[in-house]
């Protein structure tokens, strides 16, 4: 139930990249025909995997529209990078390549760990392989395409409107909403003060290990943005306690 917490920073499981690849097959932008360059196969006939829980399917998600986001970038990495066109790779498995070079950029280009007990899947692994072998190439060819457009990060590709767009939601504080058909408010303040954190009147006052009740919804609670992250992999949420608004 926590492993997709724990191994975030080095990775997914196998079943969030297949899926996240299944999510960015239906939304990529399809380029006109005498623009393809990057042609993406039709793979409608594979299903997606089931999702563990609540926090798969979210990174699922996540992980395709940040590719989605960065489609433009990827597809040019892998072209000046001669990692594309690759026989071994059929065009049907070109979405779960895009999607697996953004989470290996993502990473810095560091190897992706395999956990004990996680589902291996064939294709997962051999398009991570083929990455992983020619990750000196790719940071290369994301360095030429910096210095190209002058951009600073992978963000500065973004037009400036997102850019703004996600500067404002990223530091939006985080709404929890207590799921009292498992656990009291009572409980979840006990829970809250055993690790550390502080309640505050209002979203005004917070610091770091801080948090608020919402003024008008008693069974919701805010937090500061900053603990995003750590709000994400305490016991409350992964068992459905605390749910993200």
């Amino acid at each position: 139930k926590r492993t997709v917490t724990q191994i975030e920073k080095n990775g997914y499981p196998d079943s969030i990249y297949i899926n996240a690849a299944k999510i960015f097959q239906g939304i990529h932008i399809e380029k006109n025909k005498d623009g393809i360059l990057v042609r993406y196969g039709n793979n409608s006939e594979s299903p997606m995997m089931a999702f563990k829980d609540e926090h798969s399917r979210r990174v699922s998600y996540e992980l395709a529209f940040n590719a989605l986001k960065y489609q433009n970038l990827l597809e040019e990495i892998l072209l000046d990078s001669k990692v594309y066109p690759c026989y071994s790779i059929p065009d049907a498995l070109t979405s779960l390549l895009v999607v697996m070079l953004y989470d290996l950029q993502d990473r810095k280009f560091q190897k992706r760990k395999i956990f004990d007990g996680e589902e291996l899947v064939e294709e997962v692994q051999e398009v991570g392989h083929h990455l992983y072998s020619y990750r000196t190439k790719l940071a290369a060819a994301l360095a030429r395409c910096r210095i190209k457009y002058d951009a600073l990060s992978i963000e500065y590709f973004l037009p400036e409107t997102i850019r703004k767009w996600e500067q404002r939601a990223s530091a939006l504080p985080l709404c929890f909403w207590i799921n009292t058909f498992k656990i009291s408010f009572e409980d979840v303040i006990r829970y809250l003060e055993m690790k550390g954190l502080k309640k505050v009147e209002s979203v005004s006052d917070f610091d770091h290990y801080t948090y608020a009740v919402d003024q008008h919804c008693h069974d919701v609670l805010v937090f500061p943005s900053s603990l995003r992250e750590e709000l994400l992999s305490l016991d409350l949420f992964a068992d459905c306690k605390l749910l993200m608004q």
